[in-house]
């Protein structure tokens, strides 16, 4: 079966699954070497201009939120993007603010990350075939430029960089954890963005992570404790900005002549560390998928 192709992948919590006015629209079964992904990946064309832009469409959680953060095959849907010809990632997930200057409904274009997550797979490298990725900025800087500059022209409250911190999930902080993450001068919270980030990068795709704000965690003294009621009622207004910033943001992206030459499109020319003698012919198999380029 022929895949359609896409150029930027939309990985989206709750509500975000599609846009208005989208054309040549499917949901597209992809089969993977790590599975199937969270669910079906909805492609279409945005019209453009200059002709249209290519979406693809996953939702992390899956249609109807399913999928608990843990559950979610991350190695799975990055794949699965990798394999319709996606190039740049725009991952817009609810978070948790740990400071007072971000309420909920701000944006946050995150630019670091802090891993307390447990037990998933983090790569897809194994034995057979080993290689390290530099994770030192592990989000590109041109597709947040991108980001920023759609966020300013819809008029969402915004900034840009900040921490985030990814714990494992499902249950929310305790006040402990809260304030321990302040004091570590994290600024967001969520259970998705990793390994969502670290997968990207071996994959040499263009990663870039929106986080919108939902509620305060624990440590706020007006906001003691996180309830899924107001996450939800949050989550609905944030849906209708999300949409918004891609449908700015991704004509920008596409026609960005300096796509091709971003170094995130080459983070695996010093990676691979197992000598080529060494290497599990079916463990190269199966990264072929996402590391082609280079094997």
């Amino acid at each position: 079966m022929t895949l359609p192709t896409a150029q930027i992948g939309i990985v989206g919590g709750s509500g975000l699954y599609d846009l208005p006015g989208l054309t040549d629209t499917a949901w597209t079964t992809v089969d993977t070497p790590w599975g199937a992904p969270s669910d079906q990946v909805f492609t279409g064309t945005l019209p453009t201009p200059q002709g249209g832009v290519r979406l693809a469409f996953l939702p992390r959680h899956g249609r109807g939120h399913r999928l608990t953060p843990s559950q979610v095959p991350y190695r799975a849907n990055i794949a699965a993007l990798k394999m319709l010809g996606c190039t740049d990632v725009l991952s817009l997930s609810a978070v948790g603010s740990l400071r007072a200057d971000l309420p909920p409904g701000h944006f946050v274009v995150v630019d670091q990350f802090i891993d307390r997550t447990v037990g998933r797979a983090a790569s897809f490298f194994e034995s057979g075939l080993v290689a390290h990725v530099s994770l030192a900025h592990p989000t590109c800087s041109r597709l947040g430029d991108h980001v920023q500059t759609a966020l300013g022209a819809i008029g969402v409250p915004h900034v840009r960089g900040g921490t985030y911190i990814a714990i494992e999930g499902p249950q929310f902080s305790t006040l402990a954890e809260s304030r321990l993450y302040r004091s570590w001068n994290a600024d967001v919270i969520g259970m998705t963005n990793l390994p969502e980030a670290r997968l990207a990068r071996e994959a040499e795709l263009c990663y870039a992570s929106v986080s919108m704000v939902t509620d305060f965690d624990c440590w706020h003294p007006d906001h003691d404790h996180v309830t899924v009621e107001a996450v939800i009622a949050a989550l609905s207004g944030n849906a209708g900005n999300a949409k918004t910033l891609v449908a700015h943001s991704a004509p920008g992206i596409a026609a960005d002549g300096h796509g091709p030459g971003c170094a995130c499109r080459r983070a695996l020319d010093h990676a691979l560390i197992t000598a080529p003698t060494a290497r599990d012919p079916a463990v190269v198999a199966r990264l072929r998928t996402i590391a082609g380029r280079v094997l």
